[in-house]
């Protein structure tokens, strides 16, 4: 006989917390969704991965001021689009968020589809973008799970400190926690994700503020530390990343035209290095070498 699985402990209090302390951000205001649809919800959810909220902000209302539909984006050239990307980071996200406009003006007639098989179906779309998608832009009932959800997860239900791997059953457990309504479900979904991100942080959670800190297993237990396996991200300073951030500057700088490329950051301090990031931009798509020139991509 399978063993009476856990119930899950009352994760409600969450959303009223959400009600009240949310940050005002510009992507769940009205006046953005009446302004730029679903095509809004998925521009920022490309530029929030891996990506600081704050930094996201002025690149997002700046993007949807020059590209406000995925048709007007769809006529634009690769240049500009990772131009416009600018210090984000990961620009390969750019080439993608264009690929998914190309796509949606084509096959979608300029309308981001609703349904998370097709918004899967366009480039550089995931499993938590396209949910996220259809959650937040049509607020349909699906469960939606990032860093900060799983790490919310993993204490209030799973009583240990930091989350493993991803895995389905964050998405399982994340659906046996949704309201039934889907208004309210999505307002659930909006709220793990705030409370991880402001309260349960991975390293210096606020317990005392938590909504749920009477549920929660982990605080229950005694917050105990357990094994933190969390992939570290490689010190930026003087890294790779670095090198090609340099050289897309230098790209970016003399678009259109480009630049002789014995002339891209020559007085990088580690040759091999430089052309280590040259050789992976054009490998990426982000560069593009002709006659000795280096440029964006046409």
């Amino acid at each position: 006989m399978p063993p009476t699985p856990t119930p899950l402990p009352d994760l409600s209090g969450v959303s009223d917390w959400y009600r009240s302390e949310a940050r005002d951000l510009p992507w769940r205001r009205p006046e953005f969704h009446e302004a730029y649809g679903a095509w809004g919800v998925l521009v920022s959810e490309f530029m929030l991965q891996q990506t600081p909220v704050a930094r996201v902000i002025p690149h997002l209302e700046a993007w949807l001021k020059r590209w406000p539909t995925p048709t007007a984006m769809a006529l634009a050239t690769p240049a500009e689009v990772v131009t416009q990307w600018a210090n984000l980071g990961y620009p390969r996200r750019a080439l993608w968020l264009h690929g998914a406009a190309i796509a949606v003006a084509e096959r979608h007639d300029g309308v981001v589809p609703r349904d998370v098989e097709a918004l899967l179906a366009l480039p550089g779309i995931g499993d938590y973008t396209a949910r996220a998608v259809a959650v937040f832009a049509y607020g349909d009932h699906h469960a939606v799970v990032d860093t900060n959800t799983r790490r919310v997860l993993t204490r209030a239900v799973g009583g240990a400190a930091q989350p493993g791997s991803p895995s389905r059953r964050d998405l399982a457990t994340m659906a046996d926690a949704l309201p039934a309504e889907p208004a309210e479900s999505a307002l659930f979904n909006a709220a793990m994700m705030e409370l991880g991100a402001v309260v349960c942080t991975a390293r210096s959670p606020r317990c005392e503020h938590c909504p749920i800190r009477r549920e929660c297993r982990w605080l229950a237990a005694g917050r105990p530390a357990g094994e933190d396996t969390r992939r570290r991200q490689a010190r930026y300073e003087g890294s790779d990343r670095q090198a090609r951030g340099a050289v897309l500057r230098t790209l970016r700088d003399a678009a259109p035209a480009g630049v002789p490329q014995v002339s891209v950051i020559p007085d990088w301090p580690d040759p091999v290095q430089r052309d280590r990031a040259i050789d992976s931009l054009i490998a990426d798509g982000l560069a593009e070498a002709s006659d000795g020139f280096l440029s964006l991509p046409g």
